[in-house]
Formats: structure tokens, C-alpha cells, sequence
């Protein structure tokens, strides 16, 4: 529901602040007061052209910007592309915001953030239908018509089930496409893959054996650069040297001289304990150099294998992968895929079988859909064609095409053929409507726009109101080329259709103006020089004396007929509430 409305300096308006409520909204003014402007601002709004014309003279930019409270059907698409934009503010309402400055650009915003204007256009569309602008109007776009049938019709179970038939036939040709284009190069691929297989699986790599070949290769290598410093570090640490003694001797020596001279003085007991570590932690180094020592090997055999051995790892990781666990899932994809290819003709067959009685199931499910949106579709054709007869309409037809597509690898009909699917069934659906005798049953986007339009769209949307999920409607020019009487009609049915939608009205005329819950009066005034727009919410006797001047000029019978009129609306609503 649009909640707030501002623009600056668009046209002939320099600041305008509406608030609007729920029901029937009615804006009335003389020709040229400005009320068609307020209409092209909100087309720019939503997505319309951003014309510079549109700046206020002597402006740098025109501004509108308009907040919509989310509660009804529209709520959770709306939610659906905020999330999917990362908009999503205060979640009960979505501010549009559209800006066209002098020099040609425009800026789009919603919640405050730069969008850009298709965003407008689509959030638009979930919003707000301009009746009278042909562009915005949703029932002229054919891709809308399925949808609305839809609706109208109440298929969403079994429009939910076909598509669960649907989405598995999919994934299930899906998976036969890639076996049949697997198939189809299988010997080249069945010896490609083996080798890789097999070259993979005859190394019997394990992860981090490259490592430790690397250190083995390095103590292998410089065996006798090793043992050399080993036996040097045994010589001083053990042997000692006719001129040197070695060093566990001397240290052995200072940890009796310490011990001796703890038991003299036992504050340094101390001392000749760390002695008597020292000359064990001597001890363990010449055990771990003696077994080291022992384990040096001089082999250049082993040397060999080991070189050899880093070599096929070094050419395996870099024909598949950058290390040898990449390798080895590069081998087990290869079988994998092996032992998928060897078995695809029977995987082939079973799938084959199994797409047959999709396809059956699926034709059922279509069919009993298109029989559904069929009666739908007459039944919503009569109430239509009803509704145009009191808009004295009584020759206008409505009716709904119902197109298929033949498809080799369709769904199969009765009669032997296959028709193309989707994900809404077989029919391809279009609105026609035939406003005059003997002119056929035309498209709706090819009857000419207008009051007739108008009307034609008020009965369709009365219909079918609770297939419409867009939540404000404005209706311009309804009121072109029907008189009082008619007036009365169409203004009840917008207060009938205003129940269950926010419904705007521009009208002159004052038999449809008296059903409006809310009353605005726009004014176009001249101050300083400058033409400028102003509107002004009526109630009481400032609203009987607008509607007084709708019927002609103020006296005591316009003023008498305003009042009879508004008091035959109150009684045509209270009989509808009944």
C-alpha cells in the first residue's frame, strides 16, 4: 500500500507531501491543474522515462520519492528481492526513491541504497498498476495472463505437483545426457582413463612419503660428510688426544671436586648435582652419536631407488595434482568415471524406461491442469463480460486463448502426438477481448487505450481481485465517454475493488468522485510569477462545494445535487455490505 508520496520540483509542483490510507483514493481538479503530472511522477518512479523536461525550471533536479507498507500477498516477493540485493531494511515497508537532474542523469535508490532503474522497474511492478499509462499495466502483458489465470483458478496444488514430476524428469535428463554424450566417446576415454588409473594405482602413493624420501635422499648423499663429524664429536666428547683429555673425563673430574666440596659446605650441594647431570647429559650424547653413527648408510643402490622413486612422484603430481593426495583422488575419479562409462548402456536403458513413465505422468498432470485453467477461464469470462455489461459494456466479449506447441520430446497426448512443457504445464495463455460487436476477439495489448481501456480493465480487475496480488491500482481517464449514470456504476465497482486493494481514481466526474473514502483536490495557482500545484485533502463542505463545481457552477441546486449524490453513494455501499 502506498503510505507516502513526496516530489520536488517535478513539472509544475515545487513540493508536494501526500499521505494516503487503505480504500478508495479520489483526486479531482480542473484540466492542466497538475494531476496527470503527479501520475508521471509516479511512473518515473516505478521505472518510467526520466525525461529532464520533468525538472522544474530554474531546479538542478526533480525528486520523487514514495514509501509502500508491505502486508499483504506482495509481501514475500518483495522480501524475495530485497534478500537478493541485500536491501532488506525495516521489513513492513520498502521506500522507492527516483531523481532525473538537469543535465540528463538519473538516480535510483531503494531503502536509501543505489539501484539500478530495472530494480525500480521489477520492484514497480509488485506494487503499483497504472491503468491508463499502457506501459504499466500488468494485464496487457501476455507473460502476466498464465499467472493471473492461475490464481484466479486456485491450480497451486496441482500446479505444485506437475512440477515435482517436472524438476525430476529434468535432473533425470539431465543424468541421461551426460551418460549418452559419455557413451558416445567411451573407447577413447575407457584407454585414457585406465592408463591414468592404472599409473596412479601402480605407484601406491602415501601421503607425506615424499618428504621422507627427501630426508632419506639427504643422509644418503652425505653419508661421509655425517659420519666424519659424528666421529669428531666422539673423539672430543670421549677419547680425548694425548695432549687433551676428553671432555667427560674433565668433566667427571670437576663433578668429584664439587661433590667434595659439598660435603664440606652443603649450601652448594646444588652445584655438584647440576655437576652430575651434566656428565649424564654427556653420556646420553655419546649413546645417540654412537647409534647414529651406526645407522649412516653407504649405499648408493638405495640412493638410486630413492632418487628414482621422488622422480615418479614428481612427474605423478605434476601430470595430476600438486601433491600426492590430489593424486590419488585424481585416480579414484578416473575409476569412478570408468566404472561409469562401462556400465552406461544399462544405466542408459533403466533411465530411458524411467523418463517413458515420467513423461506419461507428467502429460496426465498437464492435462488435468489445462482442464482446470480451461473452466477457470470460462467461468472468469462470464464474470467479466457481467461486469461490462453494468459498465454498459453489453456487447463486449472476453475470452482466453489457449495455445500448445508440438515438441518431438514432449509430453504425449491422446491423440499420439508430444507437446512442449515447461515448468507451468503445455498452454501458452492470452487475454482477448472484442469491446465492439463484430470486430473478433483481439489481444489486450492491441485494444486501443482510453476510457473503454479503462473500463474494460475495472471489470477485469473486479473479477478478478482475488487473483491480483499488486496492492495499489490507479485508475486515470476512467471516467472518458461515460456519463452520470454509468459514473455511479464505475465508482461503486472501485469502491468494491478498493476492499481489497489501496484504488486511486482521477476523475471530473462527481458520481463517481462521491464514493471515495479519501478526497484530494489538486489546484494549479500562480504566485510571484510561477505557476505552481497544489493539493488539498476534502472533507465536509469543502468537499461538497469541489463536487458542486463538478456539476457546474456553485449554487443552491449543484450544491442540493452534490449532497443528494454523496448520500446515494453512502446508501449504494451500505446495500453492498449487506
Amino acid at each position: 500500500m502506498l503510505t507516502e508520496l513526496h516530489i520536488q520540483n517535478f513539472a509544475i509542483i515545487d513540493k508536494l507531501d501526500l499521505r494516503f490510507g487503505p480504500g478508495l483514493i479520489i483526486l479531482t481538479g480542473e484540466t492542466g491543474a497538475g494531476k496527470s503530472i503527479i501520475l508521471d511522477a509516479v511512473v518515473m518512479l516505478i521505472g518510467g522515462k526520466a525525461d529532464t523536461t520533468f525538472v522544474r525550471t530554474e531546479s538542478d533536479a526533480a525528486f520523487v520519492e514514495a514509501v509502500f507498507q508491505l502486508k499483504g500477498p506482495e509481501k514475500e516477493a518483495v522480501h524475495e528481492i530485497l534478500a537478493r540485493e541485500e536491501l532488506m531494511d525495516d521489513p513492513n515497508y520498502v521506500v522507492l526513491m527516483r531523481e532525473v537532474r538537469k543535465e540528463g542523469r538519473s538516480v535510483a535508490r531503494v531503502n536509501g541504497r543505489t539501484v539500478n532503474v530495472g530494480l525500480l522497474k521489477e520492484l514497480g511492478a509488485l506494487l503499483i498498476d497504472i491503468h491508463g499509462q499502457a506501459e504499466h499495466l500488468s494485464l496487457l502483458d501476455p507473460r502476466a495472463h498464465l499467472g493471473l489465470l492461475d490464481r484466479y483458478a486456485e491450480v497451486a496444488k496441482p500446479l505444485t505437483e506437475y512440477r515435482q514430476t517436472y524438476h525430476a524428469l529434468l535432473n533425470l535428463r539431465r543424468e541421461l545426457g551426460d551418460l549418452r554424450k559419455a557413451q558416445a566417446d567411451a573407447d577413447r576415454r575407457i584407454e585414457t582413463l585406465t592408463y591414468q588409473a592404472e599409473e596412479i594405482e601402480a605407484a601406491k602413493l602415501k601421503a607425506g612419503e615424499d618428504e621422507q624420501l627427501r630426508k632419506e635422499r639427504d643422509r644418503l648423499a652425505n653419508a661421509e660428510s655425517l659420519a666424519k663429524n659424528a666421529q669428531e664429536a666422539l673423539a672430543v666428547l670421549e677419547e680425548g688426544s694425548p695432549e687433551t683429555p676428553a671432555a667427560t673425563d674433565l668433566v667427571g673430574q670437576a663433578a668429584q671436586a664439587l661433590a667434595a666440596l659439598a660435603k664440606i659446605d652443603e649450601g652448594q650441594v646444588e652445584l655438584a648435582n647440576q655437576a652430575e647431570v651434566m656428565l649424564d647429559t654427556m653420556s646420553d650424547i655419546i649413546h645417540g652419536v654412537r647409534n647414529y653413527l651406526e645407522e649412516i648408510e653407504f649405499n648408493p643402490k638405495r640412493l638410486d631407488e630413492v632418487e628414482e622413486r621422488l622422480d615418479l612422484i614428481h612427474s605423478l603430481t605434476r601430470k595430476y595434482g600438486g601433491n600426492i593426495p590430489a593424486v590419488n583422488a585424481y585416480g579414484e575419479d578416473a575409476r569412478k568415471q570408468l566404472e561409469t562409462i562401462t556400465g552406461a548402456a544399462d544405466r542408459i536403458d533403466e533411465l530411458e524406461m524411467q523418463e517413458a513413465k515420467l513423461l506419461e505422468k507428467l502429460a496426465r498432470q498437464g492435462g488435468a491442469l489445462s482442464e482446470k485453467r480451461k473452466s477457470a477461464a470460462a467461468e472468469m469470462g462470464k464474470g467479466i463480460e457481467l461486469e461490462l455489461d453494468d459498465l454498459k459494456m453489453a456487447s463486449a466479449q472476453f475470452g482466453v486463448d489457449f495455445q500448445t506447441r508440438p515438441d518431438l520430446n514432449g509430453a504425449p497426448i491422446a491423440d499420439g502426438t508430444r507437446i512442449a512443457f515447461d515448468q507451468n504445464g503445455f498452454d501458452r495463455v492470452e487475454f482477448l477481448v472484442a469491446p465492439n460487436p463484430g470486430e473478433g476477439l483481439k489481444p489486450l495489448a492491441k485494444i486501443a487505450s482510453g476510457g473503454e481501456t479503462s473500463r474494460l480493465m475495472l471489470g477485469l480487475k473486479n473479477v478478478m481481485a482475488r487473483a491480483d496480488e499488486v496492492p495499489a491500482l490507479i485508475f486515470d481517464e476512467i471516467d472518458q465517454g461515460i456519463g452520470g449514470r454509468v459514473g455511479m456504476v464505475v465508482g461503486q465497482k472501485l469502491w468494491n475493488l478498493s476492499r481489497t486493494h489501496q484504488v486511486f481514481c482521477v476523475t471530473h466526474l462527481p458520481q463517481l468522485a462521491v464514493f471515495g473514502e479519501q478526497h484530494y483536490q489538486v489546484q494549479k495557482l500562480v504566485d510571484k510569477g510561477r505557476t505552481l500545484t497544489r493539493v488539498e485533502v476534502l472533507d465536509g463542505e469543502a468537499r461538497l462545494l469541489e463536487l458542486s463545481q463538478m456539476l457546474g457552477e456553485v449554487g443552491e441546486g449543484t450544491l442540493r445535487s452534490a449532497h443528494e449524490l454523496l448520500q446515494t453513494a453512502r446508501q449504494m455501499i451500505k446495500e453492498t455490505k449487506k
